[in-house]
């Protein structure tokens, strides 16, 4: 499955994927909602873009990143407000849910909805209604809500972050996307399809790869899944000077695991599950990594909040560097999506405002 770069496309063969799609074309007209799981970067928002265009719905195809918006913003983004409803509210606006009528909204990243939304969300999918800010009276819409997640929303009911009702309303129908590693020959084909088109968009002659190389990007155990692959396609078509792929080409971290060094968290998953962060910290000491402490905080006069937001800024600075501005592929460099990169400068600028 390719959907993080520009030409989206279903690439796979491997039986779980054509399980995954067997069930998005059997589901694809109904208008139960479906919750889609799996680790970062496998490709939750290309099935469900997929899901949509296959249902038949006149009406748009409306994302929201539930885990990129501010907490004080998405109830509106959502909902919608009425003129005056609060400071700033000049006119009246239209929530995600009414632009989505008779179409599709994707919540994406639902597991980090505040809890007193959720219920809103949960009523909305009830009654088949929302009600704006400041309104009096309710809307009624005909949507089909479709949300995606990483995280464990079993587990995060149990600890209390998520309700329970609302998980069982979402998961009418579940879609679970596997991870790369377990996806077999699908790493290759998805390998020569990113290389093919970052050779046209570079310019170049295409690439092909040695047999040495294939059996490198089989063995990796691509923690960042097809997001990953992704990055380190582009890097190879631009970095490569020869007319194929050697081992020597590829990034440095795939041919340290080849050697029996560190290569990732082959059994964690994407965004808090995984090892603990002191773990984490004692297993990058080995490389030189030395994590930030309260000394470092103090010292720069600052709480863990704006110290926390600092690194981001940061680091986001660095991948745009790095990837000359271009959003989708500093986005993947990060480990996270354009949406949520653009959503996190858009908050940025508005501060420098």
């Amino acid at each position: 499955m390719a959907g993080t770069g520009q030409d989206d496309v279903i690439i796979g063969r491997d039986t779980s994927l054509k399980d995954v799609f067997d069930v998005v074309r059997r589901v694809a007209r109904s208008a139960g909602t479906v919750l889609v799981t799996g680790e970062s970067g496998t490709g939750k928002e290309l099935v469900v873009q997929t899901l949509h265009n296959m249902s038949g719905r006149k009406g748009p195809f409306v994302p929201v990143n539930c885990g990129a918006m501010p907490e004080d913003l998405i109830e509106s983004e959502l909902f919608g407000a009425e003129k005056g409803a609060y400071t700033g509210a000049y006119r009246n606006r239209e929530g995600r849910f009414e632009l989505a009528n008779r179409g599709t909204l994707f919540l994406d990243e639902i597991g980090e909805m505040p809890l007193h939304l959720q219920v809103k969300i949960l009523r909305a999918l009830q009654e088949k209604e929302v009600q704006r800010i400041g309104a009096s009276k309710p809307i009624k819409v005909d949507v089909r809500v479709v949300a995606a997640t990483n995280r464990d929303l079993e587990e995060e009911v149990k600890k209390g972050n998520f309700r329970e009702d609302l998980y069982y309303r979402l998961t009418v129908i579940p879609i679970h996307l596997p991870p790369l590693r377990e996806r077999g020959d699908d790493i290759l084909a998805l390998a020569r399809h990113y290389l093919s088109l970052f050779c046209r968009e570079n310019d170049r002659s295409p690439l092909s790869l040695t047999p040495e190389a294939q059996k490198l990007l089989l063995a990796y155990p691509w923690p960042g899944n097809v997001r990953e692959l992704e990055n380190f396609m582009y890097r190879v078509s631009v970095l490569t000077e020869g007319e194929s792929v050697g081992v020597d080409d590829l990034p440095e971290k795939i041919r340290a695991c080849a050697h029996g060094e560190s290569c990732g968290e082959k059994n964690a998953q994407s965004d808090g599950v995984g090892q603990d962060a002191q773990a984490q910290g004692a297993a990058r000491a080995g490389s030189g990594f030395v994590w930030p402490g309260i000394d470092e905080m103090r010292g720069l006069g600052l709480n863990l909040r704006d110290f926390l937001g600092r690194m981001e800024e940061r680091l986001i600075a660095e991948a745009l560097e790095r990837e000359h501005g271009v959003h989708h592929r500093a986005a993947a460099l990060l480990g996270i999506k354009r949406t949520t990169l653009i959503e996190k400068l858009k908050r940025k600028a508005a501060r420098e405002a």
